[in-house]
């Protein structure tokens, strides 16, 4: 992800007011997971590291909206689950941390 992508996503999420402190912060240190992962992963599939990370920044601004539309976060989450698959076997850290983002944002019942 680039810094600026980093950047708008942490913005977004530390101003999103229905979401508690604690979760703000867990949130965050996900996208850094996400950011390091997508990091590795650009350097054989630049293009496809690519989408996931568009995929990751629309979520993410989705979720901290002051009224989230839960069914656009389940439709971009689920291409982002999609657009993972391929890398289950070459880059299984991507695919653990997209699991984890995308089961914490269900959690926040978003």
């Amino acid at each position: 992800m680039k810094d600026e992508q980093i950047e708008k996503i942490q913005s977004a999420v530390e101003s999103a007011g229905h979401i508690p402190d604690d979760k703000k912060s867990e949130l965050l240190g996900l996208l850094s997971k996400l950011k390091l992962a997508i990091a590795k992963a650009s350097q054989t599939h630049g293009e496809h590291a690519e989408n996931i990370a568009r995929l990751i920044e629309a979520s993410a601004h989705e979720a901290a909206r002051v009224e989230p539309k839960p069914d656009s976060i389940r439709k971009l989450l689920g291409e982002l689950r999609k657009s993972v698959e391929k890398f289950e076997a070459s880059h299984p850290q991507l695919v653990a941390a997209v699991t984890e983002y995308s089961a914490f944002l269900s959690a926040l019942g978003i």
